[in-house]
This record gives structure tokens, C-alpha cells and sequence, in this order.
């Protein structure tokens, strides 16, 4: 194989696993290229990791389709007869809604200063990732994990949304930060982390539909059609298999082995930083 597309595959496959497990895809994004040298300024940019994105998004999509759509229909009842009432998927249409309003407000208004800020400043990935640590350790520590979707507030999405925002900061975790809020607000883990799912699919959409133009305006080489595919290709395998792994995990296991990774990749960041 190309090495180019080895890349992107080993960049797909890590975009893939670390989306949706809370230990941030953004960081790994910018920190293994680094580690290993590689150099390919295509691979390295924010452009291609929005994009590897929409391979995760794919995987949302796949997995949730039957929540999306009833999500979907839902929602347009709500808007056609003017009434939620009790009905607790027109409820959750609305919070989910409402739970995109931050983080796409304030990606739009801060994305090109975070795509630029933090990638070449490495040691803050490893500040991020102890930050991150720390707010799953105290989620897990204080979370009473006694509601479910079904017990969700207004808000509960506003909270959920502005804590997405944070994953601007790479390190943090889109997945990290939403869980984590949603075990602070006292949400059962699993309810926690599929909220935390449902909600990214219009953040991530608008995110790579965004992104496509830079892509489409600034022209494609052949060999960036390929990488694109490939790493796209396998972000929506490997994503597709960190969803149902992480839902069925979480069911019966607490967040600990997630904490103590983000702590391990941390220090070897540091270390990263200080041999070079």
C-alpha cells in the first residue's frame, strides 16, 4: 500500500475508535502524525481531520438510523400540529436541538482560531487530556446515575450543549465532555453516552459540510481523493464498532479505564515534548 494511504487508513482507524470513546480524536489526530514523522501536509490538516469525521458521522448514522428517523418525524409533528405534550420523542427532538445551539455557535466563531492555535502546541494536548481526566474522575465520583432519557430537562441540553463546546479545545473529547456533564447532571452512563451520540450528528454534519468547501474551492489531487476515501472508509468501520462497544460497555462498567488512559497518554505527550 501507498504510504500516503497507510497513513490515512492508520489516521481513519484512529479517528474512528477515539471519536466516540472519551479520550479525544483530535488530539490523537495531531499527536501521531507528529510522533512518527510524518509529514504529508494534506494528512496533517484540519481540513482532512473534519473530513475523517464524516466517516464517524456515517457510522452514527448506520447505527442510529431508527432513532434518527423517528427523531426525525417526530420533530416535523411537533412543528405541523404545534404540540409536543408528553411525547417523549418530540421531547427529545427539541432538547437535541437545543443541546447544537452552543457548540455550533461558538465553532463558527472560534473554528479557524482552534484549528491553528493548538496543533503545533503539543504540550497543551497533554494539559487537555489531564483536564479531561479529571472531569470524567469527578463525574464518576459525584454522578448519582439515576435518570434516564425519559427524565431529561430543558436544562439538561442547554448544559450538555455548552460543555460540547469545550471540545474545541483538542484534548477535551466531544465525547468526554458531553458524558461526563451528563453523568455530573445525574444521568445513568448509558443515557448519558447516546444523548451524547445523538447530539454530534448535526455538530459533525455541519462541521464537514463546512469543511467540504475548502476541499472543493481549493481543488483535489488524485492522491488526495484516495487518502480521503480510505481514511474516511476506515473512520466509519472502526467508529462503527467504538459506539457499540462503548454502549454495551458502559451498561456494566464505570469510565475508569478511560481516565487512567487519557492519564497515560498524557505523560507520554509531555515526554514527546521534552526529547524534542
Amino acid at each position: 500500500m501507498d504510504g500516503s494511504l497507510l497513513h490515512a487508513a492508520i489516521l481513519g482507524m484512529v479517528q474512528g475508535l477515539t471519536e466516540f470513546l472519551p479520550i479525544s480524536s483530535s488530539a490523537h489526530l495531531i499527536v501521531i502524525p507528529k510522533f512518527f514523522g510524518w509529514t504529508d501536509p494534506f494528512l496533517n490538516s484540519a481540513a482532512f481531520d473534519v473530513m475523517l469525521h464524516m466517516g464517524t458521522l456515517l457510522a452514527l448514522v448506520v447505527y442510529f438510523w431508527r432513532d434518527l428517523l423517528a427523531i426525525i418525524k417526530a420533530w416535523i409533528a411537533s412543528i405541523v400540529e404545534r404540540h409536543i405534550g408528553d411525547d417523549q420523542e418530540r421531547r427529545l427532538s427539541w432538547l437535541l436541538l437545543i443541546s447544537t445551539i452552543p457548540a455550533a455557535l461558538l465553532g463558527a466563531a472560534f473554528e479557524s482560531t482552534f484549528d491553528t492555535a493548538f496543533r503545533d502546541a503539543v504540550a497543551w494536548i497533554g494539559v487537555f487530556s489531564l483536564v479531561g481526566a479529571a472531569i470524567l474522575w469527578l463525574a464518576e465520583r459525584w454522578g448519582r446515575r439515576d435518570r434516564g432519557m425519559d427524565r431529561l430537562r430543558v436544562s439538561d441540553a442547554v448544559a450538555i450543549g455548552v460543555a460540547q463546546a469545550l471540545s474545541l479545545f483538542p484534548g477535551i473529547s466531544r465525547s468526554g465532555i458531553t458524558i461526563g456533564t451528563g453523568l455530573f447532571l445525574g444521568l445513568e452512563r448509558p443515557t448519558a453516552a447516546r444523548f451524547a451520540f445523538l447530539m454530534s450528528v448535526p455538530v459533525i454534519a455541519g462541521a464537514g459540510l463546512w469543511k467540504s468547501r475548502e476541499l472543493i474551492g481549493g481543488g483535489l489531487a488524485g492522491a488526495a481523493v484516495g487518502d480521503l476515501v480510505v481514511g474516511v472508509t476506515t473512520s466509519a468501520i472502526f467508529g462503527f464498532i467504538s459506539i457499540a462497544f462503548l454502549l454495551s460497555y458502559l451498561r456494566r462498567h464505570s469510565l475508569g479505564i478511560f481516565i487512567a488512559y487519557r492519564v497515560v497518554f498524557a505523560i507520554v505527550v509531555f515526554a514527546f515534548v521534552l526529547s524534542r
